[in-house]
């Protein structure tokens, strides 16, 4: 049995406490972190390290982004993708060289988008378009069991926002946005392994934004974290989870993990 998480940490440096608490109580043996807003040099390596988790891959830039996969099972670093096109660190690929030896597992942070859903009035929501079209080219040509995982920054079912109406001109949940993520899980047949083990419609958010006093009371998520996989890979994957309650652990990030088990 492998378990893999993914989670968007919103700086690995600041939330170390509550990442450490993770790895302790759900024991993963593979993290996925995203917008870890550090560079490779001041990554909290021996923290890790200390925890168990000494195979580590991280593409980072100071201040911002910036993806990390720690692990307990040995691993090479497998791919680098610049699908931002402008140099920002947000993909890191690894291939798994022990228990589920073979599996890649790439580890994505797509771009928010800004607040208005046009590109020609937003240069950011044209950018979050473009790099799901790279990341869709790319994707096209995968040949091996591949998990992609992290924070999609799309919500693209009904039952994965807090009120459908009300968020269909708001950036993640537009008809464009899910049009285009649509063509991405075409391009390699990817199954939405979320979705496979909570299926709709019910209710998955993975994140709840801080602007909200009392995030449990108003409920208003929405599920822009992701871990899709290979046709054959998804098969073997026999359990997922998503800890809410880490939304309220102490200086907690906006999103919360998903855990996938699978049977390999």
């Amino acid at each position: 049995m492998v378990k893999i998480a993914s989670w968007n940490i919103n700086s690995v440096r600041l939330r170390m406490p509550i990442v450490s608490q993770y790895l302790q109580e759900e024991a993963p043996d593979v993290l996925c972190l995203q917008e870890i807003k550090t560079i490779e040099q001041s990554f909290p390596f021996k923290a890790f390290a200390d925890l168990g988790y000494e195979h580590v891959a991280v593409h980072g830039q100071k201040g911002y982004h910036g993806v990390a996969t720690v692990s307990r099972i040995p691993l090479r670093e497998f791919s680098r993708h610049d699908w931002q096109d402008n140099g920002e660190a947000r993909h890191v690929g690894v291939e798994l060289l022990g228990p589920g030896k073979g599996m890649i597992v790439e580890n994505v942070y797509v771009p928010a988008g800004g607040d208005i859903p046009d590109r020609e009035q937003n240069v950011k929501f044209g950018q979050k378009l473009d790099f799901l079209e790279r990341m869709t080219q790319w994707a096209g040509k995968i040949d091996r069991p591949t998990l992609i995982v992290g924070d999609f920054n799309i919500a693209p079912l009904e039952s994965d926002v807090w009120n459908h109406k009300q968020l269909l001109k708001v950036v993640s949940h537009t008809p464009l946005e899910v049009e285009t993520l649509q063509r991405f899980q075409d391009a390699h047949g990817w199954t939405d392994i979320g979705r496979k083990h909570i299926p709709a419609p019910e209710r998955y958010f993975s994140w709840w934004s801080y602007r909200s006093k009392d995030w449990k009371v108003n409920d208003r998520g929405r599920r822009l974290d992701h871990m899709w996989a290979s046709p054959e890979l998804a098969q073997q994957s026999v359990g997922h989870s998503v800890l809410e309650a880490a939304r309220d652990w102490e200086k907690p990030s906006d999103h919360v993990p998903l855990l996938t088990e699978f049977d390999l």
